[in-house]
């Protein structure tokens, strides 16, 4: 299933996205996409629901954030071989994990704020997936057992506020909109081998990121039990895994965004989004 949340920000409606492209609005079965509905009888039970009963969504509405309710919104940093030989650094023995406030959460295709005072203001495709239910402790090879659905990232980066204002990266992480999830959370079930998935990212119709899964340093797997060991993760909880090369950061001369530029990105099998750069 490809499941979404539309309408105005803040008050997002749930829906589904049916075989042929056509939102299908799910509110007269469930509240929204969080909690419960994200547990394996949650899903299980959406999946009994003949698409074609439920009401067609008219018009080009927005598009949300594919997941509500988000408790913790998790990332993993220096996570693919090939960027972090892009970065000149060397591969971590154990995942670099940070985090990125919730209030940076937005849809698909919001607008991307500069925010001020920022001067380099970066791009990273990612990997993005769902907690259904509550893991703690888990072993690697149960992992995935945990994971509601899979989504597209944009770890939207503030580059000298991340690196040059003291403290850990989260104050070049957390800005507003620097969090575009969705446009769906395509449920486990589809992604067989999330390992095996191609992603890209582009600037003004220019290829800047294009990359796989399959480079990453730890597995999505791998990254569930290990955090697990440290936290519990809850449902709704939304970890991003990382970001192949081609960042602003690493090109010579390094690039950043400016007001005005348009970002394209997408992983495959999981839809794309498309973001206008503004002044905040």
């Amino acid at each position: 299933m490809k499941l979404l949340r539309y309408g105005p920000s803040g008050a997002e409606k749930p829906g589904l996205l049916d075989t042929d492209g056509q939102v299908r609005d799910l509110s007269e079965v469930v509240s929204d996409i969080a909690g419960d509905v994200l547990s394996d009888a949650g899903l299980d039970a959406l999946r009994t629901v003949d698409p074609q009963t439920l009401p067609v969504v008219e018009g080009n509405p927005r598009i949300g954030p594919c997941v509500g309710q988000v408790g913790k919104f998790i990332c993993i940093g220096l996570n693919y071989s090939d960027h972090a030989e892009e970065a000149g650094m060397q591969l971590p023995d154990e995942p670099v994990v940070f985090a990125k406030a919730t209030s940076a959460i937005s849809g698909p295709n919001d607008d991307v704020e500069i925010p001020r005072g920022g001067e380099k203001t970066d791009w990273e495709v990612e990997l993005g997936f769902v907690i259904g239910k509550t893991a703690k402790y888990v072993s690697v090879e149960d992992a995935l057992d945990y994971v509601a659905g899979y989504c597209v990232v944009n770890d939207v980066s503030e580059r000298d506020f991340q690196l040059h204002r003291s403290g850990q990266w989260i104050k070049g992480k957390s800005c507003d909109t620097f969090g575009p999830i969705g446009p769906w959370l395509v449920t486990r079930d589809e992604v067989p081998n999330p390992q095996d998935l191609e992603m890209y990212l582009d600037v003004n119709g220019e290829r800047q990121q294009s990359g796989s899964t399959r480079t990453m340093h730890f597995t999505v797997a791998q990254i569930i039990a290990h955090l697990s060991q440290f936290m519990s993760l809850q449902p709704g909880d939304v970890i991003t895994t990382g970001t192949p090369p081609g960042v602003g950061m690493g090109q010579k001369p390094e690039r950043y965004l400016k007001a005005g530029d348009v970002m394209e990105l997408g992983v495959s099998g999981l839809g794309g989004q498309t973001q206008k750069v503004v002044a905040g």
